[in-house]
Formats: C-alpha cells, sequence, structure tokens
C-alpha cells in the first residue's frame, strides 16, 4: 500500500450507500482510481458501523488502497485500518498518536484556517483538509475556503493537501494547480450512477 496522501480521496459516507452495495461501490471507486477510501457512519447501530468497517478493511487493503475511519479512533483501531481523519470535534490529534502509533495517517479538517494547519502539521497530522471549496449538498453550512487559502497553504506547508466540498471533475483542476493533493469526494462519486465512471473522471485529472 502507498503511503501517499495523493490523488482520488474517496469518501464512502453510508448517507448516500445502502449496506447492501456498500462493498460493491467502494470497489467500483477503487477500479476507477480512487487511492484513498475513507470511511464515514454517523448512524446509531454501532454493531452494523463496526461490521462494514471491517468489511471495507479487508477489500481496501486487498486492493492497496489507504483506508481512514472518519472520526472514529477506536474503531480504527479495532478494525486496523491505516489511520483515521479527524475534525474540529473529534478526539485530539495527539490522543490519536498515542492510540494508533507512530505509523497510522492521521489526517486533520482544518476548514478555512491557515493557522489551524501549521498547529496541526507542527503536532504530527500527516495530511491536512481544507473547505469547503464550493456549495455542498453533504455539509450546506460548511465554512467556505477560496483558492487563495489553499495558495497560502502550499507556500507554508510541507504536509499534503487535501481539498474538499463541492468538487466535481469540472471544477477541480484549479485546486490541483495551486497545491492541492488530493481531492475528496462522496456525491460526487458515490452518489452517481456510475460509481467507477465517475472515479475515473476525478483520477484522469492527476494523470
Amino acid at each position: 500500500m502507498s503511503r501517499s496522501i495523493a490523488g482520488l480521496y474517496a469518501i464512502a459516507d453510508t448517507r448516500y450507500l445502502d449496506p447492501t452495495t456498500l462493498p460493491d461501490a467502494v470497489r467500483a471507486a477503487i477500479d476507477g482510481g480512487a487511492r484513498i477510501i475513507q470511511f464515514r457512519d454517523k448512524g446509531d447501530d454501532r454493531s452494523a458501523r463496526e461490521r462494514h468497517a471491517r468489511a471495507l478493511a479487508t477489500l481496501c487493503h486487498g486492493a492497496g488502497v489507504m483506508y481512514l475511519i472518519n472520526d472514529d479512533v477506536a474503531l480504527a483501531q479495532r478494525v486496523r485500518a491505516d489511520g483515521v481523519h479527524l475534525g474540529g470535534a473529534d478526539a485530539p490529534l495527539a490522543e490519536a498518536r498515542a492510540a494508533l502509533g507512530p505509523h497510522a495517517v492521521i489526517g486533520i479538517s482544518c476548514y478555512n484556517e491557515l493557522a489551524r494547519a501549521q498547529r496541526a502539521e507542527r503536532g504530527g497530522a500527516d495530511y491536512v483538509a481544507f473547505g469547503s471549496f464550493f456549495a455542498s449538498r453533504t455539509k450546506p453550512q460548511a465554512v467556505r475556503a477560496d483558492i487563495d487559502l489553499l495558495r497560502q497553504a502550499r507556500a507554508l506547508l510541507r504536509v499534503p493537501i487535501v481539498a474538499i466540498g463541492g468538487i466535481t471533475p469540472e471544477n477541480a483542476a484549479p485546486l490541483i494547480a495551486t497545491g492541492a493533493d488530493a481531492l475528496a469526494a462522496i456525491e460526487g462519486v458515490f452518489a452517481q450512477a456510475d460509481v467507477r465512471a465517475a472515479a475515473a473522471a476525478y483520477a484522469r485529472l492527476f494523470r
């Protein structure tokens, strides 16, 4: 498995994926070129969440792609995910690192806050994420980040940068040109009729 944070970062959110189609959809995204899969489940069924998380861990590791868990450090540890992605209300970075160890991949949501990203880098984050760069139905109230922030971040940070929020294959090129190493997408991949083709449209932008 490559440790690099680059290319299409597909977020498998259970709000868009029926449990019966979850593995097939994730496999299609990988076949289309996704290099990172994040499992995101905000539901209340903890048993189902763990069952799905384990199934995706097996799938992703078998395919050689990075597999991260959204928010839940303990779940990431139990299913042997490659790491975790943490938002502003989640476990502190130092706590996640202590639980998951030095080789885990830990990403931090930084919204539109460059100072937060700098603190995350100093604290040992493996990547930072900025956004929302465009209007997003997934998080319609999300703060907006702009391309100038991305330009500043690229000049100041050494860790990889992930761009997120309303990103489509049609509007993504300036983000990559300005310094985004990876593009995170939920609806743009998993809410499409042909998940593989949708993933491939993003992946082509990095070639």
